[in-house]
C-alpha cells in the first residue's frame, strides 16, 4: 500500500517532470521561431506542428510507381486531346535588331550571391544538403563559378540535375487519402541546379527586359509586378467603367496543368523569333530536353519516368519560359476588342460596354472560340474545355474574392473569418510562446492576410473596413495578452492602422 510519502514524492516528481517538459517545449518553439522569423513558410509550419497531431502514415494501397504512372498518363491525357499540325502554330513575333546569343561568364561574386541570397530548399537527391552548402561557400566557391560558366558556355545543362524528386500532396486536406486522383505532384530540384537556372534567367531577363520584349499584360516574373498589381490594374478598370454607368465583363481562364503541356519545339520557336538564339537558345534547347522524375512515396522511390513536354515544376526558370510561350494569346484577345491580364497560367478578360449593347455575347463567344482554337494549337487545356460560360456575383482572383458591385465586402469577411481563426490558435499555443514569438506568429499568419492585396480596398469608407481593423485590435490584445486600449499597443508594436497600411501601400505602389 502506497504512503502519504510516497505519494507526496511522486507527486512532487511529476510536478516537477511536468514542468521540465514544459520548460523544453517552451525553449525548443521559441528558438524555432525565431530562427524562421524572415521565413513565413517555416512559421507557418511550426504553428501546425504545434496545433495538430501528426498526419496519418501513407495509405498502404497507394504504391510510389502508382502515382508516377498516374502523374505521367494525367500529361498523356491531355496531350492525346490535342491534334498536331506539321508547322509551329505561333503568331510571329518581330525579331529585335539585338539578339541574345551568348550568355555572359560569372565572376565568383556573382555565383556567392546567388548562393547565399535564396532559401535553401533541400532536395533528397542531393548528396550535400542545401544549407550546409550556403555554410561551405567560401570553400567550393571556386568549383561552383565554374561549374556554371562551364554549362552557359557549353550549350549544355548538367544532365544529373535533370532529375526531378516527385511527392505526392492532398489539394485539400480533407480529401479522401486513398483515391489517387486527390494528389497533385509537388517537384523538388537540386539547389546547384536552381543555381545554374538562377544565372541564365537573370540575363535573359535583362535582355527581355531592356529590349521591350516582355507582355506589358503579364505581371509574373517581372520586377515591381506582382499579383496584387494584376489584380489593382484590372480592379482600376472595372471601377472607371462603373464610374461612366457602363457594365463590364470580367472572365477568369483556367488551364489544366499548364507548365507540364508546353510544347518544346513551340517555345523554342516563339524564343527564336524574340531574338534569342545560338548558344543561349541551344542551352535553353539542352535545359528541357532529356528531363525525367520519379515519386517518392511511404518509403519507396519509383522507377525513373521521363518528361516529353512541359517546363521544370518547382523550377527557377520555369516561370519566365512559360509567359513567354504564352506571350502571342494576347493579340489574340486583342483582335477581339477585349482587355486582358496575365500572372502565369492566370488570365482575365474583361470588357466594358454600354448597357444597350447586344452584340457583347456574340463578340465574347468569338474571343473565346479563338482562344480555345490558341490553346489547341499550343497543346494548352483550358479547364473546363466545353463548358458554358455563366455568370457569378462572385469569383476568387489570384486569392481576392471579387463581388459583381466592386464592394470586396465578400473579400472582408473571408479575410476576417480565416484571420479569427488563426487568432484563436494562436492563443491556443500562447503559454509556449514569448510575447516576441507571439508577435512573429501573429505578424505572418494574421497580418499578412490583412495586407495582402490591400491596395485595392482604397477608397472604401471606413465602416467597410471596420471588420478589418477590429482583427489588428484583437491581434495587438493577444501579443501583449492586455485588453486594455489598443491604440497604445499598435504605437509600441510599430503597426499602422489598417486604413493607414492601405494608405501607405498605395503610395508605394504610385511612387
Amino acid at each position: 500500500m502506497t504512503s502519504p510519502s510516497d505519494l507526496s514524492a511522486y507527486q512532487s516528481l511529476l510536478a516537477a517532470f511536468s514542468t521540465a517538459v514544459t520548460s523544453a517545449k517552451i525553449n525548443y518553439y521559441q528558438t524555432k521561431i525565431h530562427k524562421s522569423a524572415s521565413n513565413p513558410h517555416q512559421l507557418f509550419s511550426i504553428f501546425s506542428s504545434l496545433l495538430s497531431t501528426p498526419p496519418p502514415p501513407p495509405q498502404s494501397s497507394l504504391a510510389a510507381d502508382d502515382f508516377a504512372v498516374f502523374f505521367d498518363e494525367k500529361i498523356a491525357d491531355i496531350r492525346s486531346s490535342f491534334t498536331f499540325t506539321a508547322t509551329l502554330p505561333h503568331s510571329p513575333l518581330s525579331v529585335p535588331s539585338p539578339c541574345f546569343s551568348t550568355f555572359s561568364p560569372l565572376t565568383d561574386s556573382d555565383v556567392s550571391q546567388l548562393l547565399l541570397s535564396h532559401r535553401p530548399t533541400t532536395c533528397a537527391l542531393e548528396l550535400i544538403p542545401s544549407s550546409l552548402l550556403q555554410i561551405i561557400t567560401p570553400d567550393i566557391l571556386p568549383f561552383v563559378t565554374s561549374l556554371v560558366n562551364s554549362s552557359l558556355s557549353s550549350e549544355c545543362f548538367p544532365s544529373s540535375f535533370k532529375l526531378a524528386h516527385v511527392t505526392p500532396l492532398l489539394k485539400k486536406p480533407t480529401l479522401d487519402p486513398s483515391v489517387i486522383q486527390n494528389y497533385r505532384p509537388a517537384s523538388l530540384l537540386p539547389f546547384l541546379s536552381k543555381t545554374i537556372e538562377r544565372a541564365a534567367s537573370n540575363q535573359l531577363s535583362s535582355f527581355l527586359l531592356q529590349n521591350n520584349l516582355l507582355d506589358p499584360h503579364q505581371s509574373s516574373f517581372r520586377p515591381g509586378h506582382s499579383t496584387e498589381t494584376a489584380l489593382l490594374s484590372v480592379s482600376e478598370s472595372l471601377h472607371a467603367a462603373q464610374a461612366a454607368s457602363r457594365s463590364s465583363v470580367l472572365i477568369l481562364l483556367d488551364l489544366s496543368a499548364a507548365i507540364d503541356t508546353v510544347d518544346h519545339p513551340i517555345l523554342l520557336s516563339s524564343l527564336a523569333a524574340m531574338g534569342i538564339c545560338g548558344t543561349a537558345l541551344d542551352w535553353i534547347e539542352s535545359y528541357l530536353s532529356g528531363r525525367s522524375f520519379q515519386v517518392a512515396w511511404a518509403g519507396a522511390v519509383s522507377a525513373p519516368r521521363p518528361l516529353a513536354t512541359g517546363v521544370p515544376q518547382g523550377s527557377v526558370l520555369g516561370p519566365l519560359l512559360f509567359s513567354l510561350y504564352t506571350q502571342s494569346l494576347g493579340p489574340v484577345i486583342s483582335a477581339h476588342s477585349l482587355s486582358y491580364h496575365c500572372y502565369a497560367d492566370d488570365t482575365q478578360l474583361f470588357l466594358s460596354f454600354p448597357p444597350s449593347d447586344t452584340q457583347v455575347s456574340a463578340r465574347i463567344s468569338a474571343c473565346l472560340r479563338d482562344i480555345q482554337s490558341w490553346m489547341d494549337n499550343h497543346h494548352l487545356k483550358l479547364n473546363p474545355g466545353d463548358t458554358v460560360v455563366s455568370s457569378s456575383p462572385t469569383a476568387k482572383n489570384l486569392g481576392v474574392v471579387m463581388d459583381n458591385r466592386l464592394s470586396l465586402s465578400q473579400n472582408i469577411a473571408v479575410v476576417s473569418r480565416t484571420c479569427r481563426f488563426f487568432l484563436y490558435n494562436i492563443r491556443r499555443i500562447c503559454p509556449f510562446l514569448t510575447t516576441y514569438a507571439t508577435q512573429l506568429l501573429v505578424q505572418a499568419m494574421v497580418l499578412s492576410r490583412l495586407d495582402y492585396c490591400n491596395s485595392l480596398l482604397a477608397g472604401l469608407p471606413a465602416s467597410a473596413i471596420r471588420p478589418l481593423q477590429l482583427i489588428q485590435n484583437a491581434a495587438a490584445r493577444l501579443v501583449y495578452n492586455l485588453p486594455r486600449h489598443v491604440t497604445p499597443l499598435l504605437t509600441d508594436l510599430h503597426w499602422l492602422p489598417v486604413m493607414a497600411r492601405i494608405k501607405f501601400k498605395t503610395l508605394v505602389l504610385v511612387w
